[in-house]
Order: structure tokens, then sequence, then C-alpha cells
């Protein structure tokens, strides 16, 4: 077999000791799922084997469920639901096969045991996992668009009872092996060397080989059906409470709830077949398709750093040098001292410097007040940030990064004081969001070591980075900067220099297209209200507050300075943007007072006023036209990105419309949706938009011509 050992001892104990070939971790493949069934026929037809234990041969993990790589290609490949609930049951006949073999089967779980993992150690008899607070077990499969599908959705709610099992199922969450104890999810804990003592010691003593879910009589905890006490609360109330989080774009949520709620209800051999149908739909699903691409498969490998320049030496970041200590600023000599890395934060004033400190210093606070930290750690942290209004403090900096105010006098006088300073080595690497950094790299004597990195706010939760390649910025400079983003344990994507760059170019299209519509008579909550339904996580008239529509307003200035061409540019929302700051003094959360009123008791709310201000017409849209407006737009800025060489990788372009400026998860990012309506389909939609709402939805000559090869974005 190749990928199990299978032995059996003088006592009739058999152990199947899993370790897949060429892999970190136990991942369930074709090979695996034949040489388990092998080794399970083996143990039920073999009269000297007594009972075995399932462990795996690899240290720190038992099985982590499915390869998604080989998931992936399923919707691509034109698999049918029937085909996909084919595989599913598959692998669920063979755990079945293994719980009603009549031999007792014990789990030993050395490691990490998820999906696929904790679903076959759920078929055994008996459970026993490590002790290690560093492991975690659970069915995290809701989160790429599936469910559990091999007895998952079946096996937890008859374990534990469906109350206890939902939130697991339907959340994804993993959880530690003190919590699977308490919970019943498994029956016994031991440290590395007492887990298969422990597991044998069962064995051994073991008088039956049966499920209690096979036995006769045998009742849900809690009860199942419509009439279960806790059945208005899990599954009316769950329906509810799941289609306001989803808004019917993620199917996986009600397709686990369907499963449990019908499946809980019959044998459990028909639940398993109801399972598996359900799984079958997901899979063939594009929604499955594009989570598990966008989200796993080439977040994975932006996160290995697949686009760093192979020819140049991996380096690490011991001193850097943060110029700006205000939110931005601290935000990123916060994360970095955490990544371990000295920090000299610099400002105008010592005192303006300390303030930035002091914000670290906070959310430092809050972690302990959560448990989180410890005051060690915490004083570590704060230790490597030194706090200064000195240029030479900068001396021996590895990497500057500039985020001074958005002005290229500012940005072009601290870059030549510090270059003044740092090694002849040194990067300097400028936290603009919309300024060219080809523009900017003029003030540099090393224009080929100068480079964008920009980091998105809030800098400790917002997990991407936008690395910006100017016309002069040399491929070690790439790379080393890909290597300070990966000891901040963040994503990065690569783009090439253009007004705006690629998210806040896209990002603007989602702004624009809010204020538009304002301008066009929609009702405040309803452009709030359809933003979310689509899949935002906020509405474009809140993140506008967020942002300060004073800095949009600097932005169209700086547009008008540098007379950009108006194909480059989207300002269908200046107007509203302008009234706003200088009319109506209402520039956004920062200053109190924005499109929405922030009492200092009471969560925020729409600003009553701007009915006044921008009349809603007497007819209002359809939702679903609104929701369209927002992917479509955003969609066919992406596609000019392409078109123009900011973007020259699909995938970078949907990591960071998901990551960078929250693109709904559910279309895989802005050109797996393209892709996911047909390119030819979306192509003539934008021209009937276009006739409908305005120039701005026109596609371009070579996305027509792209269309007219139906070429997509992806091979």
């Amino acid at each position: 077999m190749q990928t199990l050992q299978l032995q059996t001892d003088t006592e009739g104990i058999a152990l199947i000791s899993i370790d897949v070939p060429d892999r970190p971790m136990n991942v369930i493949t074709p090979d695996f799922v034949k040489d388990l069934a092998a080794a399970i026929e083996h143990i039920a037809t073999t009269a000297a084997v007594k009972g075995a234990i399932v462990t795996s041969g690899k240290a720190g993990s038992f099985v982590a469920g499915a390869d998604l790589k080989d998931l992936v290609t399923a919707f691509d490949s034109g698999l049918s639901a029937e085909q996909g609930a084919g595989m599913a049951r598959e692998l669920s006949l063979i755990f079945r096969r293994m719980e009603t073999c009549g031999k007792p089967i014990a789990a030993a779980i050395n490691g990490l045991a998820l999906g696929g993992g904790l679903e076959l150690a759920l078929a055994c008899h008996y459970r026993v996992l490590i002790d290690d607070p560093k492991v975690l077990v659970g069915l995290p499969e809701v989160q790429v668009g599936l469910l559990p599908g091999a007895g998952g959705t079946q096996r937890l709610p008859r374990l534990i009872g469906i109350p206890a099992a939902l939130p697991l199922l339907l959340q994804g969450r993993q959880i530690k092996p003190a919590e699977a104890l308490k919970s019943g999810i498994v029956h016994a804990l031991a440290p590395a060397d007492g887990l298969l003592p422990k597991a044998r010691e069962w064995l051994l003593a073991a008088s039956v080989a049966e499920q209690p879910w096979d036995r006769k009589g045998y009742r849900i905890p809690g009860g199942a059906g419509p009439l279960a006490p806790h059945a208005m609360q899990t599954f009316v109330a769950g329906n509810a409470l799941t289609a306001s989080h989803t808004h019917g774009n993620y199917p996986a949520p009600a397709a686990i709830l369907s499963c449990v709620y019908e499946g809980t209800q019959v044998p459990i051999d028909l639940g398993l077949r109801i399972e598996s149908k359900y799984f079958g739909k997901l899979l063939s699903s594009p929604v499955a398709r594009n989570l598990i691409r966008t989200m796993f498969v080439n977040k994975g490998a932006a996160d290995k750093l697949a686009s760093r320049p192979k020819n140049v030496p991996r380096s690490k970041v011991q001193k850097l040098g943060v110029l700006g200590a205000g939110m931005m600023g601290a935000g990123i000599a916060h994360v970095s001292a955490k990544a371990g890395i000295s920090v000299v934060l610099l400002d105008n004033t010592r005192e303006m410097a300390d303030k930035g400190k002091a914000a670290a210093a906070a959310m430092q606070a809050r972690d302990l007040a959560k448990g989180k930290t410890t005051q060690d750690k915490i004083d570590a942290i704060l230790g490597r940030i030194k706090t200064t209004a000195d240029y030479a403090d900068l001396a021996g900096c590895d990497l500057i990064v500039e985020a001074v105010f958005e002005k290229r006098e500012i940005k072009a006088d601290v870059t030549a004081r510090a270059e003044a300073v740092i090694p002849e080595t040194g990067i300097f690497g400028s936290n603009t969001s919309t300024l060219p950094i080809t523009g900017l790299a003029k003030a540099s004597k090393r224009p080929q070591q100068f480079i964008g990195i920009h980091f998105f706010s809030p800098v400790e939760k917002m997990p991407l980075v936008e690395i910006i390649v100017g016309e002069s910025t040399s491929e070690a400079t790439v790379a080393k900067t890909l290597d300070y983003v990966s000891q901040l344990k963040k994503t990065p994507i690569v783009v090439h220099d253009f007004p705006g760059f690629f998210t806040s170019r896209v990002f603007g299209s989602f702004t624009q297209e809010g204020l538009k519509m304002l301008l066009d008579g929609v009702a405040p909550a309803l452009i709030e209200n359809a933003a979310q339904q689509a899949g935002f996580p906020v509405g474009p008239l809140a993140v506008s507050d967020e942002v300060t529509l004073t800095l949009q307003h600097g932005i169209f200035k700086q547009h008008d300075a540098d007379r950009i061409p108006a194909r480059f540019l989207n300002h269908s929302g200046r107007p509203v943007v302008d009234r706003m700051v200088t009319e109506l003094q209402r520039p956004g959360r920062r200053f109190g007072a924005g499109f929405y009123d922030y009492p200092a008791a009471a969560p925020k709310q729409l600003w009553p006023g701007l009915k006044e201000a921008f009349p809603p017409a007497a007819e209002q849209p359809d939702v679903a036209d609104l929701k369209q407006r927002f992917l479509m737009l955003m969609a066919l800025e992406t596609a000019r990105c392409f078109e123009d060489g900011v973007i020259t990788h699909a995938a970078d372009a949907d990591i960071g419309s998901i990551l960078g400026i929250g693109y709904p998860a559910w279309t895989g990012g802005t050109l797996s949706y393209i892709d996911m309506l047909g390119i030819g389909p979306f192509v003539a939609e934008c021209q009937s938009m276009a006739k409908r709402y305005g120039a701005r939805f026109e596609p371009s000559a070579w996305l027509i011509e792209r269309a007219s090869r139906n070429q997509p974005f992806y091979g």
C-alpha cells in the first residue's frame, strides 16, 4: 500500500498508520481511499485480527481532509451533481463499512484532524486525541463552499446533539482538545506517547464493535425533527439567521441545515445518502470552485511567494524605519514589531511618534484583557519600537516604509532625508494608495530600490499588502519586499505602476457607483443594503465615511493637477463628494459627520438630512439591479487594469479584490466573476448597462475582442 502501513501484532491488534507520500500533512487522495478500503476489508475478513487502531505516521498531523487541489477542477471539468455525489459516496461507504465490520476500531488522533480526517475518526468506535493545545479538530468544509461529505453532517449530530453540532458545521469552527473532550467528540485525551497505549487498552477491553446510532432504541441527544425541543431555535431561527448572513450567495450553509434536518429523521444509511446528494450539488457549483481556487489554492501560493523572483537570495528585515506615526504608520510599526523586527518610528516630533507607539500599546492592552497575550510578550513587542524625530536614528535600516500625507512634496522631502542616512543597500517603500510610484521615485537617488508597499487599514487586521513595481524597480527590490511581507505573515500581490494602482482604482469604482446612485435618486438605505446583499462587508456610503470624503476630494484635485486621461478615471460621484465636503461640511467619520451620524452612546445611523440634500426618486430600482451595478462595474474596472498591464495574473486580481477591498468572496474575485458569467455574456451585459446607466459601463475594444475569442482570464 502506498499511503498507509498495516501491521498486526501477536494479540490480534492491527495498526493502520497513515503516511501519504510527498505531502507535509496527510490528505485524502484517490490512492488513500483505495488503500484504506483494502485495509478495512482485511481487518473485517481476517479472523486473526481482533481490532484495529487508526493513526498517522506524520507527527502533528492526523489527516487534514481532502486535497483541495483535486476538488478545485470539478466545476471546470463539467462534473455533474450526480458525479459529485458519487465521489462523496465512495468514501462514505468505506467509513460505513469500517464502523459496521464487526471489529472494534479506535482512532489515535496524534495531530490536526480536519474535514475528512475528523470524519474518519468519527467512524471509529473510540477516539483518543493528543493532549496538545496547538492541535485542532473540526469540519471546516463550509469555508470552501462545501459540506462534510463522508458522514460529518450525520455522525456529529448523532454523537453530540443537533444544537451542539450545527455551530461547528455552519461556522467551520476548529476546536482544541479540551473542548473536543468536553463536547463528547472524543472519548479521552492522552500525551503523545500515551495515545497508542490508551487506544490499545480500550481495544483489549472492548466487548462490542457498534456505534451508538446502530444500537436498537437509539435516540439523538436532545431529539431530532420538527417536534424536538430545540427545533424552533436550530432550524426555524437558524434558517433565518443563515439567510441574513449569506443573503443567498453561499449555498453551503443552507445545504448543511437541510442535511442535518432531513438526515437525522431517518436511519443513518439513508442520512448518508442525503448528505452525498447535497455534497454533489455543492461540488458541481461555481461558488465552491471560486472559494477553493481563490481563498485556498491561489492564496496559499501567494503566501508562499509564488511571484517572487527566483534568482534573488532570501532575506529578512532586521531593522525597519517607519516614517509617519499616524494610524497607518503606527499599525505598520506594530505588526512589524510583533514579527520580531526592530522598528524606528519617526514623526515630526517625538511626542507625535510616542502617540503612535501608544496606539500599539493600547491594542496590546486589549489583547491582554482578552487573554490573548502576556505582559512579557507586550513588553518585548513595545521594546522593539523606538520613537524619534531624528532621521539619524534611521541609520542601519534595511527597509523604510513611508506613511506620510498623500502629497508629493512631503513624500519627496522624507525620501531624500531618509536616503541620506540609510545604507546604500536599503530599500525605500512608499505606502501611498494613489500616487504613481515611478513619479515618487524621482525624488530618490536609488530608484531601482524604490517600491510601493500599500498596506490596508486597519493594518493589524487586514491580511493583504499590495506591492507596486515602478518603472525602475529592480527584481531584487521586489524579492526583498516580498520577503518582508512574508515576515509579517500577510498575503502579498504584485501589481505594476499606474494611477490608483489596482486596489484603489477598483475600490474607487465601488464608492463612486454608490455616490452616483445617490445622484440618481436611489434611497441611501437601499444603496447600503443592496451592497451588503451582494456580499460586500459594508455599503459604499459607510466606507466613504471611514476613508473620509476629504481624501476622495484631495484625490480628485490631484487627478486634475496630473491631467490624467479621462478613460482612467471614474469621477461619477464627484458632485456628491464636493458638496458633502465644501457645502454641507460632513467629510466623514473622523470629523464626526458624514453620510452617517455618529452619536456618542448609540450606533451610527444614516444622516436624515441626506433625503433633503439628495432627494430620492418617487420610484426606486430593484435591489437586484443595484447589486449588479456594483459587481459588474468593479469587475469591468479590473479587466481594464488587466488590459493596462497593472495586473498580469488573474489570481492577484482575485486575491486583492477580496482581501483588500471586500469584493464578495462567493464570486472568487473580480476576474473569477467575469469567468463565472462567461466573458461573452459579461461583455453583452456591460454594453446593455452602458445604455441604461452611462459610458462607465462600456467595455473596451480589447475586452470585446477577447470575448469574441471566448478567452477567459483563467485557462
